[in-house]
């Protein structure tokens, strides 16, 4: 498992702690499906960051400390009948606590063995319900995401106010899953924190993705809402899988999408109801086209914190 960069790391903390309490941001983190279930369902997960909001546990939030670097909250299925978890930036996208020990290139076995320890030093309950092959499924959801998925963030201002409603609102009200694929997922989740800060902003595809929230609808409906609104300073960027043994992920798609361009799905339907594959094609490219990396600048592993907390997807300078 190869290291970062020593004094490069080191230089990103000191930025942290300057720019962190510069202005609040919340994000869309729109990312990639992988694996057998995501070829079957490759809508994608999505998740929440906030960079003024903090976790004192997986289930209670507070606002953040000096240095601290905000939290990413999401819905899950099967995470100890939780609606929501919130993990820290860091350890939510690498498994780690600093940025010195986040790796440049990772072995599964390397990447398996950072996510336990830091569960088992930090996350308390779900560790002590969390066993054998469930653990193998729960902590890459929560842990170290971006050695298996490419990750998009969209990205824009928020005010103080806002955050300190958000965190006595999750705090105070329940935290029991009904979670269901089709009308209380993921998206959803995220479709509801953002219309939190921005009422009415977020909406699903009824045509183009036949009324199901998906990550890129979300995406696609935060992007246009930011860019009638400037003065919220719309931000967007790519966050690259680490490189490692891990089998890369794939471009998230919409329902529509999913149909016109997953051969298990298109062809039997081509075959079996070639009208209705045309009505889903032309729907498809009328209303559910977006382009989930277009002018989307990609931030190299050792700038990703950089950019998330400050807000300024650039590469940050090296220290001399």
């Amino acid at each position: 498992m190869k290291r970062c960069n020593l004094s490069f790391a080191m230089w990103i903390v000191v930025a942290l702690a300057a720019t962190r309490s510069a202005h609040g941001n919340v994000a869309l983190l729109v990312e990639e499906p992988y694996g057998l279930f995501g070829s079957v369902n490759p809508t994608g997960h999505s998740a929440i960051y906030l960079n003024r909001v903090c976790a004192e546990s997986p289930t209670v939030l507070r606002r953040c400390g000096p240095d601290e670097t905000g939290v990413v909250i999401s819905r899950y299925s099967g995470i100890r009948r939780l609606d929501w978890v919130a993990i820290p930036l860091l350890p939510y996208l690498y498994a780690v606590e600093r940025v010195e020990d986040v790796p440049e290139w990772a072995a599964k076995t390397d990447v398996a063995r950072m996510r336990d320890e830091y569960a088992e030093a930090h996350l308390g309950d779900l560790t002590s319900t969390t066993q054998g092959d469930d653990r193998r499924k729960v902590w890459p959801q929560l842990l170290g995401v971006a050695y298996t998925r490419k990750i998009y963030s969209f990205e824009v201002e928020t005010d103080e106010e806002k955050d300190d409603n958000l965190i006595a609102g999750f705090n105070s009200r329940g935290n029991d899953s009904h979670f269901n694929l089709f009308t209380k997922n993921c998206a959803d989740f995220s479709r509801s924190v953002l219309n939190f800060y921005f009422p009415g902003a977020i909406h699903r595809s009824i045509t183009a993705d036949v009324a199901i929230t998906t990550p890129k609808q979300i995406a696609k409906a935060f992007a246009g809402y930011a860019h009638h609104h400037e003065s919220l300073e719309f931000r967007k960027f790519v966050i690259p899988q680490v490189l490692g043994d891990t089998p890369r992920s794939h471009m998230p798609r919409g329902v529509l999408e999913s149909l016109v361009k997953t051969k298990g799905y298109v062809v039997p339907i081509a075959v079996l109801q070639p009208y209705v594959m045309v009505g889903i094609a032309v729907t498809y490219l009328t209303r559910g086209r977006f382009d989930l990396a277009k002018n989307s600048p990609v931030i190299p592993v050792m700038d990703q914190v950089f950019t998330l907390v400050s807000g300024k997807p650039e590469v940050a300078p090296t220290m001399p």
